[in-house]
């Protein structure tokens, strides 16, 4: 088992994350399946690597956005943006779950299996109900067109993403969770607290929601350097040589 999972990172170059993936896999056969004790010391975890969230700026959003013609891809990027929503969320989410009397979206099936209640953007709704009066969607928000009462699948999600991003001519690859992250990120730059955001993520641990301190530009740029307190001594521009002739 040692050897494989050596040969994975060292051979395939495979990412921590996937060999973790591995690791728990056989440490099922043998526990579960095979009635074997296991051997964590002889087979060690990975360090996981640690990465920044990627995200999108405010005008690479609004770009999309103005891009896109298509009504309910619209609708789409747009309810990724406002609500943070995972794609399986989002996917996932019945025209019954928007409730404009609460003002809530109603996610039913988190990370976890965990429900919970995000706020609705006024803003949100207004294109929502724009979008209804158009397509009437009986059950689902986001209905596949091809599956009559199935849900729109995940590949037409990222697909939906990756068109507006080619249509205004952003080249890295955009796709449906970034719309998430550039959300976390932008309602942080805007005052909300980690807590908040934390809730509307559905983040079980705010160490993951902490993340997004590191890619929030303006509150990078809020924090005063302890060097600009410093009463220091003004000092003189150093002479420049004089040219030899």
């Amino acid at each position: 088992m040692r050897e494989y999972l050596l040969h994975l990172m060292h051979d395939n170059q495979a990412m921590p994350s996937t060999v973790l993936v591995n690791r728990a896999a056989l440490r099922f056969v043998y526990v579960c399946t095979l009635k074997q004790k296991w051997f964590d010391e002889e087979i060690p975890h990975p360090k996981r690597r640690h990465t920044l969230p990627g995200t999108l700026t405010a005008d690479e959003v609004t770009r999309m956005l103005d891009g896109t013609h298509n009504l309910k891809h619209w609708t789409i990027l747009a309810t990724f943006y406002a609500t943070a929503l995972r794609i399986s969320e989002l996917r996932q989410l019945k025209v019954d779950d928007i409730d404009s009397k609460r003002m809530v979206v109603h996610v039913r099936r988190g990370k976890g299996g965990i429900p919970r209640d995000i706020a609705l953007s006024p803003a949100l709704l207004e294109h929502l109900r724009i979008y209804f009066r158009q397509f009437r969607p009986k059950d689902w928000l986001f209905p596949s067109p091809e599956k009559i009462g199935s849900m729109l699948e995940e590949r037409s999600l990222r697909y939906v993403c990756r068109q507006a991003a080619k249509r205004v001519g952003i080249k890295r690859r955009v796709h449906p969770h970034l719309f998430r992250h550039a959300c976390a990120t932008h309602m942080l730059d805007a005052g909300a607290d980690l807590r908040t955001i934390q809730v509307m993520l559905g983040h079980a641990d705010i160490r993951t929601t902490a993340r997004y301190l590191h890619v929030s530009i303006q509150r990078l740029q809020a924090v005063r350097s302890p060097f600009d307190a410093l009463q220091l001594k003004s000092i003189h521009k150093p002479e420049e040589p004089k040219p030899q002739s």
